[in-house]
C-alpha cells in the first residue's frame, strides 16, 4: 500500500552536501507539475508515494519548466549559465524524494528493483527507511545497467564494469591516446586518479610489469581493483585511497586530471572540476619525485578550459618550466563526444574546437 505518513526517522542518503530535510510532504499521482515547482521553491521536500512511472514524469516535467540559458554572450558566460541551470535542476529536482525499507525495496507502483543498485553504492541496508532524491536513484539505476553489461574500451580485451560515481571513460580519446607511448613492456606505472583503472590496465595489457593507481575516491578504488580483477590483473595491479602519488617511484606516471578548473558542486563532479588547477598543479609538483631515472610522465588533459578563459593558453607550459619539466612529445586528437557534434548545444562552438593532448613529460633538471 502507498505510503500516506511521512517518515521522521530516516537515514538521508544524497550525493552532495544537502542537508537532511527537515519535514516531508507526502504526494501522489495527482500532483501536477507546476504545483510541484510552486511547493518546492517554498521550501517543501515532497514524497512521491505514487506509480514510480508517473513519478519520473514529474520530475521530467518539473524539469522542461526550469529556465532555458539562451543569450550568453561568450563562451565562459555561456558556460557559468549551463553550470547555474544544472545547479537549479539539481537543487529543485532533489526536492523530490522516495523512500526505501529496510531490504532497499521501493514500495511504489510498478517500481523495478532497486536494491542490487543501492548495495552496490551504499552497501547493505542498515537502517529501517531510507530517504533519496528520485534523480539520485534513477542515476544509481542507470550506473548498475553499465556495470552489468560493462562498457568496452579501446585496448582492453574485456569491459570495463564501472561504479557509480566512478567517471565513465565513455570518451575514449584520452584513451587512445597512450597508444603513442612507445616502449611500455616491462615499465612500473603509477596511475594518478586511477578512477576505473582504465589507463593502468590498457598499459597492463601492453606488457607493463606493475602498476599502482590512486584515488581520493573510495569507490574509485573499489572500481579499479574489481576491474583489473576481472581482467586477470590483480597480481599486477593495487589500488590505494590517496590523494595523488603513491610511495616511491616508477618508470610511467599517468595521470588524466579533471579538466575543468572550476570548484565541483557534488561529490560526483570531482572527477570533471578540479577547483584552482589543485590536483594538476600537485601532479606537476611531485612529478619529479616519483620518476625513477629516465622515466616518463604522461599528461592527458583537454584544453577545454582554456577555450572557456578558465585558463590562459600559456599557463600550462609556463608550469611546466616552473616544475622543471621537459615536454619529450606532445599527440593531440579532436573531441569526438557527442556534444562536439550538437549544434543545439549552448556550449557548441567550444566543445567543437576542444581537444586533448598527451603530454610526455620528463625530468628537465
Amino acid at each position: 500500500m502507498p505510503t500516506t505518513t511521512a517518515p521522521t526517522d530516516f537515514r538521508w542518503r544524497s550525493e552532495s552536501d544537502t542537508p537532511k530535510p527537515d519535514r516531508l510532504t507526502v504526494v501522489d499521482d495527482r500532483l501536477r507539475a507546476d504545483d510541484a515547482l510552486s511547493r518546492v521553491r517554498r521550501g517543501a521536500w515532497l514524497l512521491h508515494t505514487g506509480d514510480f512511472h508517473n513519478a519520473k514524469q514529474l520530475v521530467g516535467a518539473m524539469g522542461r519548466r526550469l529556465p532555458e540559458t539562451k543569450g550568453a554572450a561568450t563562451p565562459l558566460e555561456a558556460f557559468r549559465a549551463e553550470r547555474k541551470a544544472r545547479a537549479l535542476e539539481h537543487d529543485t529536482l532533489g526536492h523530490v524524494v522516495v523512500q526505501l525499507d529496510r531490504e532497499y525495496r521501493l514500495k511504489l507502483g510498478r517500481a523495478p528493483d532497486v536494491a542490487l543498485a543501492c548495495t552496490q553504492v551504499w552497501g547493505p541496508a542498515q537502517d529501517d527507511v531510507t530517504v533519496v532524491p528520485l534523480k539520485t536513484l534513477l542515476g544509481m539505476l542507470g550506473a548498475a545497467e553499465w556495470r552489468k553489461k560493462g562498457l568496452p574500451v579501446p585496448g582492453l580485451n574485456k569491459p570495463l564494469t564501472p561504479h557509480y560515481g566512478v567517471y565513465l571513460p565513455t570518451r575514449t580519446d584520452y584513451v587512445e591516446l597512450l597508444g603513442q607511448v612507445s616502449d611500455v613492456a616491462g615499465k612500473t606505472v603509477f596511475d594518478v586518479g586511477t578512477g576505473t583503472g582504465v589507463l593502468a590496465l590498457v598499459l597492463l595489457e601492453r606488457k607493463a610489469a606493475k602498476a599502482i593507481g590512486t584515488d581520493l575516491e573510495p569507490r574509485a578504488v573499489a572500481c579499479a581493483t574489481e576491474n583489473a580483477e576481472r581482467l586477470g590483473m590483480a597480481g599486477r595491479f593495487t589500488a590505494l585511497e590517496r590523494p595523488l602519488f603513491p610511495e616511491g617511484r616508477a618508470d610511467l606516471v599517468v595521470c588524466n586530471p579533471p579538466w575543468v578548473p572550476e570548484p565541483p558542486k557534488n561529490r560526483v563532479d570531482r572527477a570533471v572540476f578540479d577547483d584552482g588547477s589543485a590536483m594538476l598543479v600537485g601532479f606537476l609538483e611531485g612529478l619529479r619525485a616519483h620518476l625513477n631515472p629516465g622515466g616518463r610522465g604522461l599528461l592527458l588533459l583537454s584544453d577545454l578550459g582554456v577555450l572557456l578563459g578558465l585558463r590562459p593558453k600559456e599557463w600550462l607550459g609556463e608550469q611546466f618550466a616552473r616544475c622543471g619539466l621537459t615536454v619529450l612529445q606532445t599527440h593531440a586528437v579532436a573531441a569526438k563526444h557527442g556534444k562536439a557534434k550538437n549544434p543545439d548545444d549552448p556550449l557548441h562552438a567550444v566543445r567543437a574546437a576542444e581537444t586533448t593532448s598527451l603530454f610526455v613529460l620528463a625530468d628537465g633538471g
